[in-house]
C-alpha cells in the first residue's frame, strides 16, 4: 500500500505527484514480474480515481470521501462510474 499523505491524518488532500510515483512503481512491478497490487489510500475521489487506475493502481481506498459525504451509497456509485 502506498500512502500519499500523512497516514495518521484523516481526510487529507491528494498529492498530484502520486501519478508519476504510481507509474514508476507499476513499471518496477512489471519489470520484476512481481505479483502484487498497488493500493492508494489517501485523497481518492471521483475526480482522480480513473487517472489513478490509468497510472497503474489496482486498489483504491476512499474512506473519508465516502464516509464524509451526505450520501455514502451515492458517493460510491459516483466513484464507480468515474472509472472508465
Amino acid at each position: 500500500m502506498y500512502h500519499e499523505c500523512k497516514s495518521w491524518l484523516w481526510g487529507q488532500s491528494f498529492i498530484e505527484n502520486t501519478y508519476k510515483k504510481i507509474s514508476q512503481l507499476k513499471h518496477l512491478i512489471e519489470f520484476t514480474a512481481s505479483d502484487c497490487q498497488i493500493e492508494i489510500d489517501g485523497g481518492v475521489t471521483d475526480l482522480n480515481a480513473n487517472k489513478l487506475i490509468e497510472a497503474g493502481a489496482n486498489v483504491l481506498v476512499a474512506g473519508s470521501y465516502v464516509f464524509g459525504s451526505e450520501d455514502p451509497t451515492g458517493t460510491i456509485a459516483n466513484l464507480k462510474n468515474s472509472i472508465e
